[in-house]
């Protein structure tokens, strides 16, 4: 579906959901009978274990702050469509606050109109929204964290040949910066090393198999490869196998799942970028709180990240910022 299509499909989903009372499920917490601030959290997915570490932080600060959250995201990071179901039923509960991860910001931007029309202030967490109307983003710098990636990836093979790229959205500002954060600081750092290729395949693992296969095979002199996500990395990982590359290719990646961690510990992965999810999810409950009293909010949240290998992945400063 183009673009236009998903904006013109949130603009009427929020318009039919405000008229009319909603019965999904209620918030957690019973927001509709015990009187606290409901705020609702829409995430881009739950496919990966980094929503369920994001839901854990926004449920510690749900509890700390007593206030009643609802938290939710589509099936799969490409359906869009799904998301905005999901924003529109959650619009349709009336909020004090909405917080949004936006898998596409223009589909969403009718969303942030009717909550900026209602006075409901809206808080971006993870990925952040291509708009004005957020009181709030808190996020991974994914730029610099990327380029934390890039850094390592250089080091690794001695500043010098061919590498490639597997990006999860291009649609995304996660997706993109993530890619143009590990681009930038290659061109401007490493000019010895040029990028062979960048595709994307949704942070699906079968799908970035695929495209790492394909790379792989069409630049058999390649040193080196990034995966901007979970699903991402682990698909290089797995071309790697698969095609009996390993310890040929230097693999490095982003996000800190279970599959990646061993792949670190095995040898199969060189490192990656972790973000701090659980301090994404209780800092974007924590501004939103403010929002709702009315207090000043900071514009931008950074939440922190840090680069783990074999060599420190049992640092306890890192450990505790593996969501697996």
């Amino acid at each position: 579906m183009e673009r236009r299509q998903f904006m013109a499909f949130g603009l009427a989903a929020v318009a039919a959901v405000s008229l009319a009372a909603c019965d999904t499920a209620q918030p957690s917490g019973g927001a509709s009978s015990g009187g606290k601030a409901y705020i609702a959290i829409v995430s881009k997915g739950f496919q990966h274990q980094f929503w369920q570490s994001v839901k854990q932080g926004a449920e510690k600060a749900a509890a700390e702050f007593d206030v009643d959250i609802s938290f939710e995201g589509p099936d799969k990071e490409t359906n869009v469509q799904q998301q905005m179901d999901q924003l529109g039923n959650a619009m349709a509960k009336n909020p004090q606050a909405l917080a949004l991860a936006a898998l596409d910001s223009k589909a969403a931007e009718g969303v942030l109109q009717d909550a900026k029309n209602r006075k409901i202030p809206v808080i971006a967490f993870d990925s952040g929204v291509d708009s004005s109307i957020p009181v709030a983003t808190a996020s991974t710098d994914n730029k610099a964290a990327a380029a934390e990636a890039a850094t390592n990836l250089a080091r690794l093979i001695g500043n010098s040949g061919k590498i490639a790229i597997i990006g999860h959205s291009q649609t995304a500002t996660s997706g993109t910066d993530r890619r143009d954060g590990f681009v930038d600081w290659l061109k401007a750092n490493a000019p010895g090393i040029s990028i062979a290729d960048i595709q994307y395949a949704d942070g699906d693992q079968l799908k970035s198999t695929d495209a790492a296969k394909n790379i792989l095979s069409a630049n058999p002199d390649l040193k080196g490869m990034y995966g901007t996500n979970e699903g991402a990395a682990i698909g290089v990982v797995n071309a790697v196998q698969e095609l009996s590359l390993s310890g040929k290719i230097t693999v490095v990646g982003f996000d800190s799942g279970k599959a990646q961690i061993d792949a670190i510990r095995s040898g199969l992965m060189a490192g990656a970028v972790t973000q701090n999810p659980v301090g994404i999810g209780y800092e974007t409950v924590k501004a939103a709180v403010a929002a709702i009293k009315g207090e000043t909010v900071q514009k931008v949240i950074d939440t922190g990240f840090y680069w783990y290998d074999k060599t420190n992945i049992d640092d306890p400063k890192i450990a505790a910022n593996l969501y697996q």
